[in-house]
C-alpha cells in the first residue's frame, strides 16, 4: 500500500511503525473471509482491510478520530484471525492498537460510553474491586431488561447478564508465596495470578500449581504482580497499560534475580498475548526495554510449557469427547494450535475440532459488554458449531471464552489445565460429567 506521510509525521514512532505496517498491505482481501465482524455484518468497513483504509486516512491526514472511524474500530474484536490469514505479514495488531491510542487522545465519546469505559478500567483490573462489583451485580440483575431497552445502557445490561450467580471465595493460591515441588525439583516458574480469572475461576490456577508441583516444578507467585494490562490496552489507555506492564516486569524481574525462572506461566491466553508483546510495548523505554524483552521471552501458556515436559502416566481416565475451543488469543495471537489438543489426547480424551474454529466466540476482553449484540451473535454461532461435534464437554484456555460460551449452553466448559490436573492425579473439576470416568488399573 502506498503511503504519503511527511517526515514530521514519521518522527512520531507510533506513526512510523504504523506506516511500515500499512506499506505491507496489498489489498488482497483474504482477511475479510476470516474476520468475524465482516462475516457477521457484511460491511467492508467492518473488515480488517476496511479498517486499515480508515486508519491510513486518519493518520496520513493527521486528523482527530471521527464517529465513523470510532464506530468501526470499536467493532473490531482484536481476534487477530486476519493476521493468521494475511499472506503479506501485516501486523494488524500493532496497527489497530496505535489507532485506539489515537482515538483515546483525540475523540470525545458520548457521556455514557465514557462512563462505562471508565468504570470497566476502574474495576476489572483489580480483583478486590471486581469481586465487590460482582456481589453488587446480583442486586442489579433484575434491572437488566430495563437497561437493555435503553441504547446508552445496553453495556450495563450486558455486565449484569454476564455476572455469575455466585462468586467463589478468594483462593490462597493467589497470595504471594512459593509452592514447593514434590520430590526432586526439575524446574522453577512464576505464575500470573491476573485480575478477572482468580475472581471468577480460582480453580484454574489452583489446578495449575497442583499439577506443576506434582511433576516437580516449583511455582512462585511474586509480590506485586497483577493485571497484565490487556483490558486497558485494548481500550487505548496506553498509560495505564504500560504502568501495568512495568509493575509486572518489576515483580518478575525480582523473581528472576532471586532464584531464576524457567518460564512465566500464563493460564489466560488473552493475557499471554499481551505479555508476550511487552518487549514491543516498552521498546522505547530505556529503563524497561531490556527487562520487558526478557519477560516476553519467558512468557509461556501453561499448555506450551507442559508440552516441553515428560508427564507421568495418567491416574484417572475419562472416556469423554472434548470439543476443543481454541481461543483467538491462543491460535491467532500466540500461534499455539497443536499443544493443547496433543496434551488432551495424550491424557485419554477424544478431541474434536468444531467447524469454523477460527471465528471468535465474541468475548474479546470487554467486547461482549461494549458490543453485546455482535458478541451474542458470535457466541450463538460458536455454540452451534460446537454442538455439531456432540461433545461431553468443552475445553479451552481462556477465562473470557469460558464465561462467554457458558452463557449460551448447558455443555460443561472447563479449562484445559483443570482436565490435565485431574487426569494426572488432581481434583475432579467442577462440572465434569460424572459418566464414563474411572481409575486406571495400572495406577492403583
Amino acid at each position: 500500500m502506498q503511503t504519503n506521510f511527511t517526515d514530521e509525521q514519521l518522527a512520531d514512532s507510533g506513526v512510523a511503525e504504523s506506516e511500515k505496517i500499512l506499506r505491507k498491505c496489498v489489498h488482497c482481501g483474504f482477511c475479510t473471509a476470516t474476520c468475524p465482524t465482516y462475516v457477521t455484518l457484511g460491511n467492508e468497513l467492518d473488515s480488517p482491510r476496511g479498517r486499515i483504509y480508515l486508519i491510513k486516512d486518519m493518520l496520513e491526514n493527521d486528523r482527530p478520530a471521527d464517529k465513523q472511524v470510532v464506530t468501526h474500530i470499536d467493532r473490531c474484536l482484536s481476534c487477530l484471525a486476519c493476521m493468521t490469514t494475511c499472506p503479506s505479514g501485516v501486523n494488524y495488531m500493532h496497527l489497530v492498537d496505535h489507532a485506539r491510542v489515537h482515538i483515546e487522545r483525540t475523540y470525545k465519546r458520548p457521556l455514557m460510553n465514557r462512563m462505562t469505559r471508565a468504570l470497566l478500567a476502574l474495576v476489572l483490573p483489580y480483583p478486590a474491586r471486581f469481586r465487590a462489583s460482582l456481589h453488587a451485580a446480583r442486586l442489579g440483575r433484575p434491572f437488566a431488561p430495563v437497561f437493555r431497552a435503553l441504547p446508552g445502557l445496553k453495556p450495563m445490561a450486558a455486565m449484569l447478564e454476564l455476572a455469575p450467580a455466585s462468586v467463589p471465595k478468594a483462593s490462597d493460591f493467589a497470595k504471594p508465596g512459593t509452592h514447593a515441588a514434590s520430590g526432586k525439583r526439575r524446574g522453577r516458574v512464576a505464575i500470573l495470578t491476573g485480575c478477572a480469572q482468580p475472581v471468577l475461576k480460582p480453580g484454574i490456577n489452583e489446578a495449575t500449581v497442583r499439577l506443576l508441583n506434582r511433576i516437580g516444578v516449583e511455582v512462585v507467585v511474586p509480590e506485586g504482580e497483577g493485571c497484565c494490562g490487556s483490558l486497558v490496552h485494548h481500550m487505548g489507555r496506553e498509560h495505564d497499560a504500560l504502568e501495568a506492564a512495568r509493575r509486572n516486569i518489576d515483580a518478575w524481574t525480582r523473581a528472576i534475580d532471586h532464584g531464576g525462572l524457567d518460564a512465566i506461566i500464563i493460564t489466560a491466553s488473552g493475557c499471554g498475548t499481551t505479555i508476550k508483546d511487552y518487549g514491543y510495548m516498552l521498546r522505547e523505554d530505556p529503563a524497561y526495554a531490556g527487562k520487558a524483552a526478557r519477560v516476553s521471552a519467558l512468557a509461556k501458556d501453561i499448555t506450551e510449557y507442559l508440552a516441553t515436559i515428560e508427564l507421568p502416566a495418567p491416574v484417572n481416565a475419562a472416556d469423554l469427547v472434548v470439543a476443543y475451543h481454541s481461543a483467538c488469543s491462543m491460535q491467532h495471537g500466540q500461534k499455539i494450535t497443536v499443544q493443547p489438543k496433543a496434551l488432551l489426547k495424550a491424557a485419554g480424551f477424544t478431541v474434536k475440532d468444531p467447524p469454523e474454529g477460527h471465528l471468535c466466540c465474541g468475548s474479546a476482553g470487554v467486547y461482549n459488554i461494549m458490543q453485546p449484540e455482535i458478541a451474542r451473535n458470535l457466541r450463538d454461532r460458536k455454540i452451534k458449531n460446537i454442538e455439531r461435534t456432540r461433545p461431553d464437554l468443552i475445553a479451552t484456555g481462556n477465562i473470557g471464552c469460558i464465561t462467554q460460551i457458558a452463557g449460551g449452553t448447558d455443555i460443561p466448559i472447563i479449562h484445559t489445565v483443570e482436565l490435565l490436573d485431574w487426569v494426572y492425579g488432581g481434583e475432579k473439576p467442577e462440572g465434569l460429567p460424572a459418566i464414563k470416568t474411572r481409575k486406571l488399573e495400572a495406577a492403583e
